[in-house]
């Protein structure tokens, strides 16, 4: 039972390049530093509105007098003008307000800024009314707030989509593309990228296998083609392509892992435009050129302030479930160290995020020589995949098969949680012999830290297949909520008491 040192090679990085990354966060860094002014400047207009120019206008003298008797001055709002604005920032942060595509229009950021202020000014309703007078401040600063911030946001954002799009037609700031695919889908592609510059597209040309012959092929010899398909890993080198667009006729299919791959290497943006809608990824997100679908994988949503409010929760659950964890934990090392010969704590590396690997604490629950006797147990292995289970696994000790079954052998692991090296929530963690024998697609899973349950462990455990396994660990860092967190933890609870598919 000794730890296992042999980690899987490392994977090329599927993360953007430093300069990249580094754009997009001084790109939303300002734009969060524009929408606090923004919010805080609503807030101050709401205020004049109500209490400067009283509108709207008393129309009773007693109502006059209860308002003059009531003003209340500016300086007592600043706190609250200035929870708005963290309140709001954190909803947007997580609604993706600051990861919408560059070509998402007014009406995709109206609608996340409008449910975001909506929420905001509810929260902050409460806590004013909560904890102050109620007929201390006016109610309708509130609603005020609320119609002054949301135009501030919204012409904010129509404003510079309109510089955008005017820098774009006049050639300046536009994304680089290339095309990959000369077929009917990649000529209407690239007619639609030239036809509308106002997208913020640059065609710079594209790859195909066959050479285009003047007269059998003249809609596309006014563009540039700059070799075969398999010259993409060269033409992406250069670091001048910003987009990758894949029109690929389906019977070419077999070649989208490797040019995604390549892409991903690269830290190149790719969209795949579907022929007859024949492709079928488990994680898409659509859009469209000209009525031409573009599809393209979802991004990890768990990234960015996203990673700061999953790690708060993580370490408030811990601090809750310490007082009663720590004993129950304590009781069991010594059942264990009564029930068989060894240490109460099995050690092993894991894999976590992006590859790093990790040592994992769990409760021993088999025989010392456990990892020796795996090979000559190979041919019972009941999982698929590269896991390896076995139901009645006559390497469990007695105490071992009811940690199992209820899961509490993995107690230890909130010390990893704690650490920073796993979460409450998330895809579970892989040995180095489980990811050395990974798909490329599977490798996406480790994109996000691992987690102590997920949903595979609420709806199945092992009961459920490798791929399916993989598949909702990748809908899960694409879709990842707080809400879903806490419904996963508390489904966790009747799936562990149930002791369904735990071996």
């Amino acid at each position: 039972m000794e730890e296992i040192t042999e980690v899987a090679p490392a994977r090329p990085s599927q993360r953007m390049s430093f300069r990249a990354r580094r754009r997009v966060a001084q790109t939303g860094a300002l734009l969060a530093l524009v929408d606090v002014c923004l919010i805080l400047a609503g807030f101050a207009i709401a205020y004049w509105m109500r209490y400067e120019v009283a509108w709207p206008a008393p129309f009773d003298r007693l109502v006059r007098e209860v308002l003059a008797r009531n003003f209340v001055p500016i300086s007592a709002f600043v706190p609250f003008g200035l929870l708005l604005a963290g309140l709001l920032l954190a909803q947007f942060a997580m609604r993706g307000l600051y990861r919408l595509p560059r070509t998402a229009g007014v009406l995709d950021h109206a609608s996340i800024i409008t449910g975001s202020t909506t929420t905001g000014i509810a929260i902050l309703i409460v806590v004013v009314f909560l904890y102050q007078p109620s007929e201390f401040y006016s109610r309708l600063i509130f609603a005020f707030a609320w119609g002054t911030i949301v135009i501030l946001l919204v012409g904010w954002r129509a404003l510079l989509i309109g510089i955008r799009r005017w820098r774009w037609v006049r050639g300046i700031g536009r994304e680089r593309v290339l095309v990959v695919g000369n077929t009917g889908l990649g000529r209407e592609v690239m007619e639609s990228l030239v036809a509308q510059p106002d997208l913020g597209y640059a065609m710079v040309g594209y790859l195909d296998d066959r050479e285009a012959v003047a007269g059998a092929n003249q809609r596309t010899v006014h563009f540039r083609r700059l070799g075969r398909i398999s010259d993409l890993e060269v033409c992406l080198r250069g670091g001048d392509i910003d987009l990758v667009i894949i029109a690929l006729p389906f019977w070419e299919h077999h070649r989208l892992p490797d040019i995604v791959m390549a892409c991903r290497i690269a830290s190149v943006e790719f969209r795949v435009v579907p022929d007859l809608y024949e492709l079928s990824f488990d994680r898409i997100d659509i859009g469209n050129l000209s009525g031409i679908p573009l599809i393209g994988l979802k991004e990890v949503s768990l990234r960015g302030w996203n990673l700061v409010v999953k790690r708060a929760m993580d370490l408030a659950l811990v601090a809750l479930a310490a007082p009663l964890v720590v004993p129950i934990a304590l009781a069991l090392a010594a059942v264990i160290r009564l029930d068989s010969p060894g240490p109460a704590i099995f050690r092993q590396r894991r894999i976590g995020r992006d590859g790093q690997p990790f040592v994992c604490y769990k409760f021993r629950t088999m025989v010392v020589d456990a990892e020796a006797r795996k090979a000559e147990l190979k041919a019972l292995n009941e999982a698929d995949g590269p896991l390896f289970k076995i139901r009645d696994d006559p390497r469990m000790t007695r105490i071992g098969r009811l940690l199992r079954r209820y899961s509490l052998d993995e107690l230890p692991q909130l010390w990893n949680i704690l650490r920073g090296e796993m979460s409450w929530v998330g895809p579970r963690p892989a040995t180095g012999e489980e990811v050395a024998q990974y798909e490329n697609w599977h490798y996406r899973r480790l994109t996000v830290v691992p987690g102590l349950t997920g949903l595979s462990q609420v709806l199945g455990r092992s009961d459920i297949s490798f791929d399916e396994m993989v598949r909702l660990d990748i809908f899960y860092t694409e879709n990842w909520s707080p809400g879903m967190d806490v419904r996963i933890l508390l489904q966790t609870v009747p799936a562990v008491i149930s002791g369904r598919g735990a071996y």
